[in-house]
């Protein structure tokens, strides 16, 4: 009895805190946030089908005041880009600066930097110094990436490496495209980790990277490699396929790897 009463104590308190954020002139985005965070909380302990409408209904207006405060964000974002002769497309929370996108998360006051579905960076604080010297380093990583003349001859030992290790050879040639992204990192280490596995001596060779070079081996025209397309199941795990981006925002999930 005592813990329903906290109970409600604390959902009318919610309530009271969402009124009076809501009523207010001008949105404040994030202590609304805040609150309907702990009325969503309380309002379950309840189930009240009355309570679960008036949380909805705050949801929205809560929503349409992050949207708000991330488009004012993004619109001082744009102007720092626009003093560098880069244009910013899209419409928050997800923006694209060239072959990169920015996705804001306003409610932690956070973003992240992204090639593809891949991300390049941790979510970082909505600071827009800090958002450019990342946007900076990931131009170095992924953009001005260069191919090096080894990439096909590495993968393609690892495809058939990965088909001499089954008892059977796959119908097509095809293998998991993971299962070779994973055999090549395998292939590329050396003596010293093959001597003391650690840490340490292992040489990685990171995901977004690996996305990077298979989309600038596309551009060659000429690969000796083909792609298939991953189906749904295949594409919601991310051990069983790859999104292949064509732009920023527009690409493909691919499963399987062939080589002619």
């Amino acid at each position: 009895m005592y813990h329903r009463r906290m109970s409600d104590q604390l959902t009318m308190e919610s309530l009271k805190t969402a009124v009076r954020l809501a009523s207010e002139e001008k949105a404040d985005a994030l202590p609304m946030h805040k609150a309907l965070v702990k009325l969503e909380t309380t309002s379950a302990e309840v189930g009240s089908e009355t309570l679960d409408e008036a949380v909805a209904a705050f949801g929205v207006v809560t929503q349409s005041a992050l949207d708000d405060l991330a488009f004012d964000f993004a619109k001082d974002l744009r102007g720092e880009f626009e003093k560098r002769g880069i244009t910013v497309e899209g419409r928050p929370p997800v923006l694209t600066v060239g072959l990169l996108t920015f996705k804001i998360e306003m409610a932690s006051r956070k973003g992240q930097w992204l090639y593809g579905r891949e991300a390049l960076t941790k979510p970082i604080p909505l600071s827009l110094t800090g958002i450019l010297k990342a946007y900076d380093r990931m131009v170095k990583r992924i953009v001005e990436r260069k191919l090096e003349d080894k990439f096909l001859p590495e993968l393609q030992q690892a495809w058939q490496d990965t088909i001499d290790k089954r008892k059977n050879r796959p119908g097509g040639g095809r293998v998991n495209i993971i299962v070779v992204y994973s055999q090549l990192i395998l292939n590329r280490q050396g003596n010293r980790f093959w001597n003391q596995p650690s840490r340490r001596t292992f040489k990685d060779y990171e995901r977004d990277l690996f996305v990077r070079d298979l989309v600038l081996a596309q551009e060659q025209h000429a690969t000796p490699f083909r792609l298939g397309v991953a189906t749904k199941s295949q594409a919601e795990q991310a051990n069983r396929s790859l999104w292949i981006p064509k732009t920023a925002v527009d690409g493909d999930y691919y499963s399987e790897i062939t080589f002619d």
